[in-house]
């Protein structure tokens, strides 16, 4: 791939730690402000909810800048509402400071998808776009443990400034060796959600909001919940996180093969189903060091694997409007992400710590009936598959699908 493509990459790896890092510091947010797990949390509900908004709206608003001049300005925006959470001395001006890092990340990673299709082979799009979301998975590797590993020495503080700095050596870089890339054709916000009109669009949809609920629920307290279960802290669970991390990073690569090989929608009921049961079991498997770290692998591997064919069956149902599609289940993604602080601080202040991820297990098992719904056949008049009959014997009667 092109040296530009993991350019992008990287700046996607900046945005990626931006959004999850409060994942890793939410013990010393806590700590430091004097404010529940539970308040801490809606951190990044905050940045969730944000970006899920005004992604396809800046969209719509910048659709005539030029695409290195936006992906700069993107990252300037990401780098300042970092730059303002590390500066922030209570709770409200960090919570306006993620919404302003939220706006950066919401345009940058469509921007930065578009552009590495741009400048990439027809051949190699498809594993371009691969790369530059490979950018958001390996922060969950290697951004959110150190986080973690540094929320002790540094603060909070300190590692939101760290993330203010990587982004803001990214927008010097893509200002320097990115070339100029025209702006496409400008879409309005009424032809931008004109797709979501289909009925199979939305189950899809409502499919990427149920699964990110259900496991950002339990991720967004998955340090005080280790802590409860495997009796680990600290370092421990910065190590454990990046066993998640290592395991998203697997699972999105191994999908992606497994979707060219295999039909989307029955690849994803396998993928639900089993994510379900690992979900449902955590507070059981995550009794130790060594089978929390085992647990959150597999764990880690079955959330990601479901990204490529869900962007794969979106691609499907409107070709011609599957970058609407895409941008739209970005904002699916973001708006499950942010509804997941809510509803898991909500579980802990009613029902305690331990039972978040068996109710979050049945959120995933409503995504499963969900998506086994969005399965039934298309109706008569609109047949998946399309019987060709190259010389019809005259008078013959049409053949139909039943």
């Amino acid at each position: 791939m092109s040296a530009r493509t993991y350019l992008l990459a990287a700046g996607a790896f900046a945005i990626g730690t931006s959004g999850y890092i409060v994942s890793g510091v939410l013990p010393a947010v806590s700590e430091e402000l004097h404010v529940s797990h539970a308040t801490a949390g809606q951190l990044l509900t905050a940045f969730a909810i944000a970006y899920a908004i005004s992604s396809p709206i800046l969209a719509a608003l910048t659709g005539r800048w030029e695409r290195r001049t936006l992906l700069v300005a993107a990252l300037v925006v990401a780098a300042l509402g970092n730059l303002l959470a590390a500066l922030a001395p209570n709770y409200p001006l960090l919570l306006v400071a993620r919404i302003v890092s939220a706006l950066g990340a919401a345009v940058y990673t469509p921007a930065a998808t578009l552009v590495a299709t741009v400048l990439s082979p027809p051949r190699h799009r498809g594993r371009a776009v691969a790369l530059v979301f490979g950018g958001l998975t390996f922060s969950l590797v290697l951004g959110v443990p150190a986080g973690n590993l540094l929320g002790g020495p540094l603060g909070y503080q300190g590692v939101f400034a760290l993330i203010a700095a990587v982004s803001a050596v990214a927008a010097v870089a893509v200002r320097l060796w990115l070339p100029r890339v025209d702006a496409p054709p400008a879409v309005g916000l009424r032809q931008r959600f004109a797709p979501a009109a289909d009925r199979r669009v939305l189950m899809v949809l409502g499919l990427t909001v149920l699964a990110c609920l259900a496991v950002f629920s339990v991720f967004n307290y998955i340090a005080p919940l280790l802590t409860e279960t495997a009796h680990v802290e600290g370092a421990a669970i910065g190590v454990l996180l990046g066993a998640y991390g290592l395991g998203s990073v697997l699972g999105n690569w191994g999908a992606g093969r497994l979707t060219d090989r295999f039909d989307t929608r029955k690849l994803l009921v396998v993928l639900f189903g089993c994510f379900t049961v690992v979900l449902a079991t955590l507070p059981l498997t995550t009794t130790t060091p060594v089978s929390a770290g085992v647990a959150l692998f597999v764990w880690g591997a079955l959330t990601w694997s479901a990204n490529p064919p869900i962007q794969s069956w979106l691609i499907e149902l409107a070709p011609a409007d599957s970058g609407l599609l895409l941008s739209l289940n970005a904002s699916a993604i973001y708006l499950g992400v942010g509804l997941s602080g809510v509803v898991g601080g909500l579980v802990i202040s009613w029902f305690g710590l331990l039972p978040l991820a068996p109710i979050a297990a049945s959120l995933a098992l409503v995504a499963l009936v969900v998506l086994i719904f969005a399965l039934k056949p298309r109706p008569a008049q609109e047949p998946p598959n399309a019987l060709v009959v190259t010389s019809p014997a005259p008078g013959s009667a049409a053949r139909q699908w039943k």
